[in-house]
């Protein structure tokens, strides 16, 4: 009957194990000297040699004639162990036997003597299985057990155990083959079985593995159906890695911001039963690949690609941006996540690719980075040609562009006396001078004028900021002078206009103004009439795009932005 080749060829001694020379040289030390502990935690990824270690070691620590540590695989011992004819040593598996009433069995057990060999040896799996009261079961059998019993515990979660069972092992951490190692074992196996196995597609199927032999030897097995020689080619159709133009199209759409196409690549895979987080976890792993691409110099060996492949994913990624590649993956990240609560999988998912292929719907970070890089990009090309304007009048900071702003951008600054604010807006204040709450206007007053300051504005300010902060933050370092029945307000936050005309904080300030004068004053806000900088002047943004709030911005610097 056929075995397949990771049985057929897992190592018998531990000098045949590949890529874990710092834990099978200590071993066999340990069985040469006979230092051999009494419990072992062997931890680590899928198909690195944990189990097959902990065979070797049983059966070292029963060999009748061990050879500078490892097992000799000729005495009864080692063949009894082969064959599965020796009950002394026992293979637990962890996941299907993780209850007390387990544990508690086998450390019934543990009190016999063995039978054949000079050992009891218990190899359990995936030990992070056993339950909470099975590791308790296990502790004091663990730390102290009969003198003729060894524990070998394996499992790929380390972090799962209790730090009561780390202490009382040796524990040795089994690190992923690196691909020259896995190419080098898997060459030695197709010889053996007359396999025509080339040494590019060798490579392939190691760095595919992603450090596993056991999956390596799967791969070269399944590779060895196909009747041919294993080609780079052949290992890339058997492993599943191409084939793969949806991807392709689905970055350029991307790329082209074509949301048409993507919607119907998108609507296609889905009608041919495509899973739409498995297609998005394939979409981020492209993503990677062209992330590596654009900042790694080597960067073949780190993604898993033929040289064909790497080149195309190369050419690709030279169309982007990485701000692209990174704020793609982010949204991806984020979409897998929504796409396991929701209940419509497509709808998910069509949102997530409109969203890819309009940048402007999304506003964080990433997003933005890649907006800004994309706009870099068209001004360096010349897509986008940048001139200088004649100097116009700088508009108002305060209003959004889609707001009316006849009423603020086109009133004149009033050189002559101030004017009270209810006057301006033509409404009163209503505080002890009956006005209704004005909304946000234009500076009323200049203050060309030489006016001596109000001394006591301090004192005021003192009262406002314990009955209304708020306001008081937008007052702060500002100066005040009377004059015709008003107190003329200077700040030097401009925001303030915006705030004190409200009804609530207008009442604060009147009322410290009458406690401090002891006089009935309205107010009065003062604006520099010299002409304003237009590099200082802040752009709009509440109703704006943050794009948009850029081309505002290089405006208001003299700068004229002209699409080609």
């Amino acid at each position: 009957m056929y075995q397949v080749l990771y049985r057929k060829w897992r190592p018998q001694v531990f000098t045949d194990v590949y890529g874990q020379e710092h834990i099978t040289e200590t071993l066999m030390n340990a069985v040469d000297t006979g230092r051999v502990s009494h419990a072992y935690l062997f931890t680590g990824s899928r198909g690195t040699g944990k189990t097959t270690c902990a065979k070797i070691l049983a059966k070292a620590v029963n060999c009748e004639h061990p050879v500078n540590g490892n097992p000799c695989n000729e005495c009864a011992s080692c063949r009894g162990i082969d064959d599965g004819s020796v009950v002394d040593v026992v293979e637990i598996d962890a996941a299907s036997n993780n209850g007390v009433d387990n544990i508690r069995d086998l450390r019934e057990e543990t009190n016999y003597m063995p039978s054949s060999v000079k050992y009891r040896v218990y190899i359990i799996d995936e030990v992070h299985m056993l339950s909470t009261g099975a590791f308790n079961a296990l502790l004091k059998t663990l730390e102290e057990p009969p003198e003729h019993v060894k524990f070998i515990l394996a499992t790929t979660e380390v972090h799962k155990l209790p730090s009561t069972i780390l202490s009382r092992c040796q524990r040795f951490d089994f690190k992923r083959i690196s691909p020259e190692d896995i190419s080098s074992r898997l060459k030695y196996v197709a010889k053996q079985e007359n396999i025509d196995l080339t040494d590019e597609g060798a490579m392939l199927i190691a760095r595919v593995s992603d450090g596993g032999m056991r999956d390596a030897l799967s791969l070269l097995d399944r590779c060895a159906s196909y009747g041919k020689k294993i080609t780079e080619e052949l290992a890339s159709d058997a492993a599943g890695i191409a084939g793969k133009e949806h991807i392709y199209s689905l970055v350029n759409a991307i790329r082209d911001r074509d949301c048409t196409s993507a919607l119907e690549i998108l609507n296609n895979l889905y009608e041919n039963s495509c899973d739409m987080e498995r297609l998005f976890s394939e979409l981020i792993s492209h993503f990677r690949n062209m992330m590596i691409t654009l900042t790694v110099p080597t960067y073949k060996s780190l993604i898993l690609a033929s040289d064909t492949e790497a080149e195309k994913i190369k050419a690709q990624a030279q169309s982007l941006s990485l701000a692209t590649v990174l704020s793609a993956m982010e949204t991806l990240n984020n979409a897998i996540y929504d796409l396991k609560k929701g209940d419509n999988k497509k709808i998910t998912a069509e949102m997530v690719m409109i969203k890819l292929c309009s940048p402007e719907l999304v506003s964080d970070n990433a997003a933005l980075l890649r907006r800004i890089s994309e706009l870099e990009a068209k001004i360096s090309s010349g897509s986008i040609t940048v001139k200088a304007v004649p100097e116009k009048k700088a508009e108002n900071p305060f209003f959004s562009h889609k707001e009316p702003q006849k009423a603020v951008d086109e009133a004149p600054i009033i050189k002559e006396e101030p004017k009270p604010i209810h006057e301006t807006v033509k409404t009163e204040i209503p505080v002890s001078q009956q006005a209704e709450a004005p909304k946000p206007v234009s500076p009323a007053v200049s203050s060309n004028e030489e006016i001596k300051p109000f001394l006591k504005w301090s004192d005021i300010l003192d009262i406002v900021q314990q009955s209304d902060p708020m306001i008081m933050s937008f007052l702060n370092n500002s100066t005040a002078y009377i004059k015709d029945g008003c107190m003329c307000i200077k700040p030097t936050n401009p925001i303030l206009q915006q705030f004190i005309t409200k009804k609530e904080h207008s009442e604060v300030v009147l009322n410290a103004i009458k406690e401090v004068t002891g006089q009935d004053l309205k107010i009065s806000l003062v604006t520099d009439s010299q002409p304003v900088k237009k590099e200082k002047a802040p752009v709009a943004t509440s109703n704006m795009s943050p794009l948009n709030s850029l081309f505002e911005r290089a405006k208001g610097l003299d700068i004229q932005i002209i699409e080609q």
